[in-house]
């Protein structure tokens, strides 16, 4: 068969154990940044945004959609609700920018064991939700919904500030949590963990289901959905903002909440490879009873 033409598809259940899994697993990892303390350098601050090589490596060993969306899920299930707090029309501008860059670097990748598409593909992924997030922030000072807050020693400029930001971001979080474990995960684990989990591996030139590669259809969307993201942004910030709320449980620490839902993670994650190797060895059974 002509891989160059063939389609990477997937079934309903391992579209569903794909989402959950990203889901789980990078809840997980966004409990364990709360325990991380940030280090203060005058007025940058170096502090872990997120283990972005989680999903990052889900979306180019599997499908990048529903690895992308599930974890940004699992940031607003694990990260939020359990810890009782939910930001309302702000989630939809996380959301969208995290899911749409981690999609866009599961597709720039055509070749899992090509070191170089898979390192551009995981700082661009990093840099894409960095910037739309710094854009956000601007557009919320520049329209009036949110004051400046200016940091001592820098200019009182909120592209300033957020460039820093950025920067930050991008050169500390990217390298570190993003770009050198998807470097060395993606390579290894490419053709041994998906037959583990009943998944055949994508081969080079396959296209997925959705689509294939960067079109400009695909950019305009993007941009189609960035400016959504910003709009929602923009409300969260005024009277119009619907369902925000907070409720730190009665007698419950945010410390003991960050736990728990650290194990409801760790459960999860735990039984979704369970049943996903499960699968896995029910299928390699059945093929091997007809090849008998």
């Amino acid at each position: 068969m002509n891989t160059l033409s063939a389609r990477y598809t997937l079934t309903s259940s391992q579209k569903m154990m794909i989402f959950v899994l990203s889901m789980s697993l990078y809840g997980l990892s966004n409990m364990f940044t709360e325990l991380i303390p940030s280090v203060q350098l005058g007025p940058i601050e170096l502090s872990v945004e997120y283990f972005a090589f989680i999903p990052l490596t889900l979306c180019m060993l599997f499908h990048p959609l529903y690895a992308a969306v599930g974890a940004s899920v699992g940031e607003i299930i694990f990260g939020e609700l359990m810890l009782g707090q939910f930001g309302g029309l702000g989630e939809v501008e996380k959301f969208i920018t995290f899911s749409l860059a981690m999609y866009t670097a599961g597709r720039l990748v055509k070749d899992p064991t090509n070191k170089r598409q898979v390192g551009i593909a995981a700082i661009t992924g990093v840099a894409i939700h960095q910037l739309l997030s710094s854009i956000v922030d601007i557009v919320k000072v520049w329209v009036g919904v949110e004051e400046l807050e200016a940091v001592e020693g820098l200019a009182e400029s909120i592209v300033v500030i957020e460039g820093v930001g950025f920067l930050n971001d991008v050169l500390f979080s990217g390298i570190l949590f993003a770009l050198l474990p998807t470097l060395y995960l993606v390579p290894r684990l490419y053709g041994k963990i998906e037959p583990l989990l009943g998944i055949r591996p994508r081969h080079k030139g396959m296209k997925y289901d959705t689509a294939a590669w960067i079109s400009p259809k695909y950019v305009i969307l993007s941009v189609i959905l960035a400016v959504v993201a910003v709009g929602a942004e923009i409300l969260s910030e005024t009277e119009w903002n619907i369902a925000e709320w907070e409720d730190i449980f009665t007698g419950v620490s945010e410390q003991q909440l960050i736990w728990i839902s650290i194990g409801a993670a760790a459960l999860i994650s735990v039984i979704t490879l369970i049943a996903m190797r499960s699968k896995a060895e029910k299928s390699d059974k059945g093929t091997e009873t007809k090849n008998v």
